[in-house]
């Protein structure tokens, strides 16, 4: 907009209308903005912006290019390394300049995420496997797992003014366990405890909820798990067949496959936002957001396996960022 009215009001200038006030009535810009435009326009002949406006940049671009070099090289040098580096070639630049500059050219700085390795077998087990169900039909595909639940978890950033707020942490970090499977029609109970999960327990927990299952997917559909050794033991492998329609087979190392773990992270993120501050909140807030968990998320999840699949054929296996 500004753009255009320099135009208009170039274009009446040079035309020989020269009264302020009558540029004023002629653009609708107010008189205060005429007189400063013709100050420009008498001065420079132009509106356009001189430049050269604040202070001039400490880094320019041949020691920017230097500083990713050093990034590059040494992903994990600190800003306070880095303006020293910078002083050694001549370029004098606090770490708090240094660090603003790299955030806006895009860089951050945060740990990597930790993630399980694959082997090559795994990678070729994994392709294999998204090739053979990347058409199935997901809608009636169970998927489940277990997870940890701690107390006092610090992963939620908050606003704050002034001084950095303090979370107080206990070395020891309690925590319940929980046990869910959803589908695209629904999800079970959660399942709250505190005990060490062995094969004989697992398999009580699904003996409890297998009647939640039939009666929410009916007789054809799939259960998913991974192949953690209890749910490998031959207590879970006998039980498995004799009560489930069908156990869908289940790439080893595979968690960013399992649409469940995406559900986790959003049950954990909504628990620690309210801040229980005993067990009994927690496993109250653990129950009440599973509860809470829209269809639609389950639905979308659910739906997700297709591209998952896709993305597994055309990264070779490697893993993806789900």
């Amino acid at each position: 907009m500004t753009k255009t009215y320099d135009e208009t009001l170039l274009r009446l200038w040079n035309n020989g209308i020269h009264d302020a006030k009558k540029l004023h009535k002629l653009t609708n810009i107010s008189l205060s903005t005429i007189y400063r435009k013709i100050k420009k326009i008498k001065k420079n002949g132009l509106l356009e912006h001189a430049g050269g406006n604040g202070r001039p940049k400490k880094i320019i671009a041949s020691a920017s290019r230097v500083l990713s070099q050093y990034v590059r090289h040494d992903s994990s040098l600190s800003t306070r390394t880095l303006a020293r580096k910078l002083q050694n070639i001549g370029v004098e630049a606090s770490y708090r300049t240094v660090g603003r500059h790299l955030s806006g050219v895009g860089y951050l700085k945060r740990l990597p995420k930790a993630t399980p390795m694959l082997t090559e077998a795994h990678k070729i087990k994994r392709v294999e496997w998204a090739r053979q169900h990347i058409n199935d039909r997901w809608n009636k595909t169970l998927f489940t797992d277990e997870t940890a639940f701690q107390l006092f978890r610090n992963t939620v950033e908050r606003w704050y003014k002034g001084e950095r707020p303090v979370r107080r942490m206990p070395k020891d970090r309690t925590k319940i366990m929980a046990w869910g499977g959803f589908s695209a029609k629904g999800k079970t109970s959660l399942f709250c405890f505190k005990q060490i999960m062995n094969a004989e327990f697992y398999v009580e927990i699904l003996r409890r909820h297998a009647p939640e299952m039939s009666q929410m997917l009916g007789d054809h559909w799939r259960f998913q798990q991974d192949n953690d050794p209890k749910h490998t033991s031959r207590l879970a492998k006998a039980f498995l067949p004799e009560n489930f329609p069908v156990v869908l087979e289940w790439p080893s190392n595979s968690p960013d496959l399992n649409p469940i773990e995406n559900l986790w992270s959003i049950i954990k993120n909504k628990v620690e936002k309210r801040m229980p501050k005993n067990l009994d909140d927690l496993e109250k807030f653990m129950v009440e957001e599973w509860q809470n968990i829209p269809n639609t998320v389950l639905i979308n999840l659910s739906k997700s396996m297709k591209r998952r699949c896709e993305l597994i054929i055309e990264k070779n296996g490697e893993r993806i960022p789900y």
